[in-house]
């Protein structure tokens, strides 16, 4: 019987736990979805792909659905009317891209000027490879030559011994 009430209890408690967090993210994650009206189903979606990858020009690293700024606001409504006068979604990119750089898009294209944001993560792990082959190497040099003077002190010592 008391394994039982532990159990409603540590359900009961699971689920206020679970209620106390949508309580607290749900106003913050739909506070930024406007009502928009699309024609279709594919709109809905393409716009829903296209706020995602967007990100917002003030805010550090949130994209546009996720952001409060006015300014994102601004972005989400261009999408929209662009989606709405035809636009594809490449040609939405670009229009936002001309406007606001390659900071608006979470994926900047792969080019010189991007070369560093792309692959210098790849360079400084390749850079501490070879650090690291480097500063082992160097052990196992050190452990040797340790290894080698205590020869030669034995040497010395058994001839000291056997006068």
């Amino acid at each position: 019987m008391a394994l039982k009430w532990k159990r409603v209890f540590v359900v009961a408690l699971l689920a206020l736990v679970i209620a106390a967090i949508n309580l607290t993210l749900a106003p913050k994650v739909f506070a930024n979805i406007e009502a928009f009206e699309f024609n279709d189903s594919e709109l809905r979606e393409r716009y829903q792909d296209l706020a995602v990858i967007l990100r917002c020009p003030k805010c550090q690293n949130q994209n546009i659905v996720d952001s409060d700024a006015p300014i994102a606001a601004d972005l989400r409504q261009q999408v929209y009317r662009l989606l709405n006068e035809g636009y594809s979604d490449d040609e939405i990119l670009e229009f936002m891209v001309a406007r606001y750089g390659n900071f608006v898009l979470y994926e900047p294209p792969v080019n010189p000027l991007t070369y560093l944001l792309w692959f210098g993560p790849f360079g400084l792990l390749l850079l501490a490879a070879v650090v690291v082959f480097l500063l082992l190497r160097g052990n196992k040099k050190a452990a040797k030559d340790a290894q080698q003077l205590s020869d030669q002190d034995r040497e010395r010592l058994n001839k000291l011994l056997n006068k």
